[in-house]
């Protein structure tokens, strides 16, 4: 049983990794995933409600079989005083009473006017319209996510990179230094450092490797894709800003609510409906014993208006206090996003200048680094500096690759907020 359910924990990490060409198909496999799925199980449960309520419109129709004992004889339908007098004066005339009564038939009702039903009707609508947007902004919610990831991807491979140029860099000062210990030009300290510099690359590259697991895990639990690194991505497009479409959910639920306040107010007015039934009546008649059987049909038109409903009562206060609770989420929620937008919007503009003055900074410090070299191999610089100088490369390029990222982190969720199509954004 453990090694069972172990084999079933560590089976997604047993999957092989998977080819994926481009950011497209990942989002193609998020599609079908159950976690997109769920929303579309929503969209067919609001549907339902819909022909919930409209099914309420059609006549219900039901067959029955009864058998009745009364301790005295009982009649089998209502008979007119008239004929009743004629059968009473005449004892040979099989009367329509028994103690012992088997009837089959039918009933049939329908509303003729019940205002709650196109409420309801309404309402569903509204929740079906509110599930198609939650699934539309749930996808992009991911989708995000997944560029996200991706994005973070492509930092630590281009992190990875920088450290293994800069691990090539330090190994050919190290030939050098190598010689300048051996020839007394340099202290063995010198080799000591730059062998710890190079085992912190290490280090730093199996820091990353660790992230990078994490992040495709993210990937895989999303889109069921086990990656073996960061896929290429092209920007296609700009966000486009305006409504806050994120908002949509809310405020599609927001109305259903109103309308099921409605439903439960309306639920006090008057109910007009059309009820008539069929029974066909077999029995002994009480007077002489013969069989006997007959039809019995009513139709009639039914008022019903309701006096005293607590319950109802207690129920659209109920209905009252959740529209309340939907307006003020729907206010909360609209505040958070307007300044997240805001904040977004200055940051990717603020990001934009840090990309360009990081290409220039990087620039300056691979020329700095050039000088260093010659410096240190000219005895006109120690190792310590030097090393300063190698670590000033990395360290910048590692704050542009990280920026890179924050830009396409920053562009999705505006993307997501204003309820912009990612994949049109992004390729």
């Amino acid at each position: 049983m453990i090694k069972n359910a172990l084999f079933l924990l560590l089976f997604p990490m047993l999957l092989p990794a998977q080819t994926v060409r481009n950011v497209g198909e990942l989002f193609d496999s998020l599609k079908s995933h159950p976690t997109t799925m769920s929303d579309q199980i929503r969209i067919e449960q609001a549907l339902a409600g819909k022909s919930m309520a409209y099914s309420k419109l059609y006549p219900n129709i039901d067959l029955f079989g009864r058998y009745d004992y009364a301790s005295i004889p009982t009649g089998m339908v209502p008979v007119p005083p008239n004929e009743l007098l004629a059968m009473v004066q005449h004892q040979a005339v099989t009367q329509p009473f028994s103690e012992r009564i088997s009837r089959v038939g039918a009933t049939v009702s329908m509303p003729i006017f019940v205002a709650s039903i196109f409420t309801a009707a309404a309402k569903a609508k509204m929740m079906y319209r509110s599930a198609e947007d939650l699934r539309y902004i749930n996808l992009l919610k991911n989708e995000a996510i997944v560029v996200s990831a991706n994005a973070n991807l492509l930092y630590m491979q281009a992190l990875q990179q920088a450290l293994e140029k800069k691990r090539n860099s330090l190994m050919k000062t190290k030939e050098f230094v190598v010689i300048k210990v051996d020839n007394g030009r340099a202290p063995a300290s010198a080799l000591l450092n730059i062998n710890n510099a190079l085992h912190q690359i290490d280090v730093l590259k199996n820091d990353i490797a660790l992230q990078q697991e994490e992040v495709l895990t993210t990937i895989q639990s999303l889109t069921g894709t086990r990656l073996t690194g960061p896929v290429p991505m092209e920007q296609l497009s700009n966000y486009s800003a305006g409504e806050i479409k994120a908002l949509d959910p809310l405020r599609k639920k927001l109305e259903a609510d109103r309308l099921g306040l409605s439903i439960e107010k309306e639920k006090l007015w008057p109910l007009v409906a059309v009820q008539g039934s069929y029974s066909r009546n077999f029995a002994d008649a009480y007077n002489n014993g013969k069989y006997l059987d007959n039809d019995y049909v009513t139709i009639g038109v039914i008022v019903k208006v309701p006096l005293f409903a607590m319950d109802q009562y207690t129920q659209i206060a109920k209905s009252s206090v959740d529209v309340e609770d939907s307006e003020n989420e729907l206010e909360k929620i609209t505040l958070e996003l307007t300044s997240q937008a805001r904040q977004l919007q200055n940051s990717l503009q603020l990001i934009t200048n840090s990309l360009e003055l990081y290409k220039a900074s990087i620039k300056e410090k691979e020329e700095l680094l050039a000088i260093a070299k010659v410096s240190y191999a000219s005895d006109q610089m120690s190792m310590e500096d030097y090393l300063k100088y190698e670590d000033d490369v990395v360290l910048e390029q590692s704050k542009l690759f990280k920026t890179e990222a924050q830009h396409w982190q920053t562009l999705v969720k505006l993307a997501v907020i204003y309820g912009n199509n990612i994949e049109e954004i992004v390729k």
